[in-house]
């Protein structure tokens, strides 16, 4: 296939190339691979949610910059690759929330949320005028009630596939962290174990971190909370000790 004929299936969003790939779609994923990570950990009792906020100047408001979002009471979300397009998913799960709370009176399942959300992913691929999403999402949330209530973690992709973590990462050093939180989660995790886990994470990409540019929320059966700047600040301090104690015994 000649130079020529490959740049036609690049300016073709919704255009399969004779070996079955959408250009467009891998083009999406690589801007998710250029963005901030954001990584989410299932617990026994609930879900972690953790990103990394790059601020571009010493002088931009690190708050100003969402990378976790409360989409309901029991739901969460966080984000990498473009702000604006991770903005309009967000923007389109809290509607579905809401919609689904006056229609029948119950809050939306994180499964049914997802899916609702990567058939809207999906169609940027499929119709032409369109480009597809240059973000993806983990979605958090619990299902069911009081005792009963299940913590689920999904993750979106700009392919529109939906898929079902314990443990994931989106975003720049995806392959660093996902490899730590493959070695280091267990099913017996309490939501405490997993910020501390989640915070050790995001040290693999960067062993400098500061508690201002962390932000992490936590879903359990009490709901959605984010965890305030000292908290998370005695949490980056206590896991950035460990390291240096872990470093040394090494040596």
């Amino acid at each position: 296939m000649n130079r020529n004929d490959q740049q036609a299936y690049d300016r073709g969003t919704s255009l399969f190339s004779p070996d079955g790939r959408i250009y467009q779609v891998e083009y999406a994923r690589e801007a998710v691979n250029r963005g901030a990570p954001s990584l989410g950990i299932r617990t026994a009792d609930g879900v972690v949610l953790a990103a990394l906020r790059r601020t571009a100047s010493s002088l931009m408001e690190g708050e100003s910059i969402e990378k976790l979002h409360k989409l309901d009471d029991f739901l969460g979300a966080a984000s990498a690759g473009h702000v604006a397009d991770a903005r309009r998913l967000i923007d389109d799960a809290r509607t579905a929330a809401q919609r689904n709370r006056l229609r029948y009176g119950e809050p939306l399942g994180v499964e049914t949320l997802t899916k609702t959300l990567s058939d809207e992913i999906q169609e940027t691929t499929q119709y032409g005028g369109t480009r597809p999403f240059g973000a993806a999402l983990l979605i958090a949330g619990m299902d069911g009630d009081g005792s009963d209530a299940r913590p689920r973690l999904y993750q979106t992709d700009p392919s529109g596939a939906p898929q079902e973590w314990r443990a994931v990462a989106i975003g720049s050093g995806r392959d660093d962290i996902q490899e730590f939180l493959e070695e280091e989660w267990s099913d017996s995790l309490t939501t405490d174990e997993g910020v501390e886990t989640a915070v050790r994470a995001l040290l693999r990409t960067d062993d400098e971190l500061d508690a201002e540019n962390v932000t992490i929320a936590t879903i359990t059966a009490e709901g959605y909370r984010d965890l305030p700047e000292a908290e998370i600040a005695d949490v980056v301090d206590s896991s950035q000790e460990t390291a240096t104690d872990d470093a040394d015994d090494d040596e």
